[in-house]
């Protein structure tokens, strides 16, 4: 009986999932994020050089760097691709119907940790048959297809898991449902390097792998064990083609490695406890607390942020004031700024700092004034649909075009931080002041396009979460660039940037006017 409840409950979860557009999306950015990082040797760049020389793209090879990518890609949009189902529920009316059966806490919460992981395995399934594509274009040897499951399950397994528990987790305690979740996720997600930093720099340690989810810290472990060398890079890099090359052998993962991954699996699992323990079962107070008594923290938070609710009160009498669209783009902005105070602050802030500072602290400003706002306006195409006024503002004058359109601007009116350092950089270096306006109009528009999609933030976030982190780490990569704040952005990076979000605009306004007809 318990095993069919779980059966229906996973296979549930699974259709539900397949059936967003997100997924398609996300599966896309992984296969384009994979040919990208895997170049083909004939360019003169390769995806792993170990001691100078081009490690050749065998299965283990390709295997080894497409499951590393996949890791790092999964271990943080896995989690939000495989959450949002208290949302999902409370909105259909089908949160009370759960609420009120007799499943148990464990069964809802295994059941749809379950469902997860089935559709992440689905997700990876799909990404091993662009990886073998991409072998047989460029692949160096025969594919072994067992050598391709070893690896993923090896390296992709416990991650899978561990989104799969999280996201459970984060929907079953009312205090992480919602973007405040979504946000410390990504902390814990960055939070999984410092266990490569940990087996890099003390090479005895070995408790960092056992809490390394993503495998990183086993797999840089594996080699340097095997090659005797702690110099390979991974990932795009250029070497020398009349040099010697190097092959990594199939049998690279000893026993030690999946006795690590077995071990960091089944940790992964005691997540599901908390999740049992603290479901709030859809009870209005606990999913969405309308007070902050109890709480002193958040009392504490909203005691502090009251100077500036009142500071935004005036803002949307101020719109209704103004004429035409502009008076609707300020209205969107007012109603973003009303319902986060905490947005409304970190733009004061940015604002202030991005005029103030002295231009050397510019390139700080810019690196966390386009993460907020890229937290801050994920949600405002979404919004609408997500608290069931989606029939009501696009029924007002103009439609669902001209929502989109203001919806769009308002994004853009709350880049203002960014559009002052852009103008400051233009000064001295209107290249990389170029780059930081195209890469703004780009995210915008991806914001758009992606939350029209969806109907959620999600995606985008992960997405744009993700990048940024990968450009902090990649200060040389002009194409990662984004926003100009590593200083490596070229014209002709600026120029794709700014092509994109055309693109993405152009298919942002496309699909609001197929929704309106």
């Amino acid at each position: 009986m318990i095993a069919q409840a779980l059966r229906v409950i996973a296979l549930n979860e699974v259709r539900l999932r397949l059936r967003r557009l997100s997924t398609l999306a996300a599966l896309l950015a992984a296969m384009a994020l994979c040919w990208l990082a895997i170049a083909d040797p004939a360019d003169g760049v390769t995806m792993m050089v170990i001691d100078g020389r081009r490690v050749l793209y065998t299965s283990q090879a390709l295997a080894f760097g497409s499951a590393h990518i996949a890791g790092m890609l999964l271990g943080l949009a896995g989690f939000y691709l495989v959450r949002g189902r208290v949302a999902d529920d409370l909105q259909s009316g089908m949160g009370a119907v759960i609420a009120a059966t007799g499943a148990s806490n464990a069964l809802l919460a295994v059941g749809r940790w379950l469902g997860g992981m089935a559709y992440l395995m689905l997700f990876v399934l799909a990404y091993l048959g662009s990886t073998l594509a991409l072998h047989a274009l460029r692949g160096e040897g025969p594919i072994q297809l067992l050598v391709y499951l070893q690896t993923y399950v090896l390296m992709l397994l416990p991650i899978i898991s561990y989104a799969a528990a999280c996201a459970v987790l984060f929907d079953n305690v009312g205090a992480l449902v919602g973007k405040r979740g979504d946000v410390l996720f990504f902390f814990l997600w960055c939070l999984q390097f410092g266990a490569l930093i940990g087996v890099t720099e003390s090479p005895g340690a070995l408790w960092p792998m056992f809490i390394d989810f993503s495998g990183l810290s086993v797999a840089v472990t594996t080699l340097r064990e095997h090659f005797e060398t702690t110099n390979f890079v991974l990932g795009r890099t250029a070497f020398d083609p009349a040099g010697a090359v190097l092959v990594i052998p199939d049998s690279l993962w000893t026993l030690k490695a999946w006795g690590f991954r077995v071990a960091t699996l089944l940790l992964s699992l005691l997540l599901l406890t908390p999740a049992t323990l603290f479901f709030h079962r859809y009870s209005p107070d606990r999913v969405r607390p309308r007070s902050t008594r109890g709480n002193r923290l958040l009392a504490l938070v909203d005691r502090a942020l009251r100077p500036v609710a009142w500071a935004v009160r005036p803002l949307p009498g101020l719109a209704m004031r103004v004429p035409g669209f502009a008076g609707e783009v300020l209205a969107e902005v007012a109603l973003v700024l009303s319902m986060s105070p905490s947005a409304a602050l970190a733009l004061a802030a940015g604002t202030v700092a991005a005029s103030v500072v002295a231009p050397g602290a510019l390139t700080g400003v810019m690196m966390g004034g386009v993460a907020c706002w890229g937290v801050i306006v994920c949600g405002i195409v979404p919004r609408d649909w997500q608290n069931g006024a989606d029939a009501m503002t696009g029924a007002l004058p103009g439609g669902v075009v001209r929502r989109f359109l203001r919806q769009w601007a308002a994004s853009l009116v709350l880049a203002l931080p960014l559009a002052i350092i852009a103008l400051r950089w233009s000064l001295d270096a209107p290249v990389r002041a170029s780059a930081a306006i195209a890469g703004v109009l780009a995210l915008a528009s991806a914001a758009s396009l992606l939350g029209g999609l969806t109907r959620g933030a999600r995606l985008f976030l992960a997405l744009f979460l993700f990048t940024w982190y990968i450009a902090l780490n990649s200060p040389k990569e002009a194409a990662l660039d984004l926003v100009g704040f590593n200083g490596s952005a070229s014209a002709g990076t600026a120029v794709a940037w700014a092509l994109a979000g055309c693109l993405a605009w152009a298919a942002a306004f496309a699909h609001s006017r197929w929704r309106q007809a």
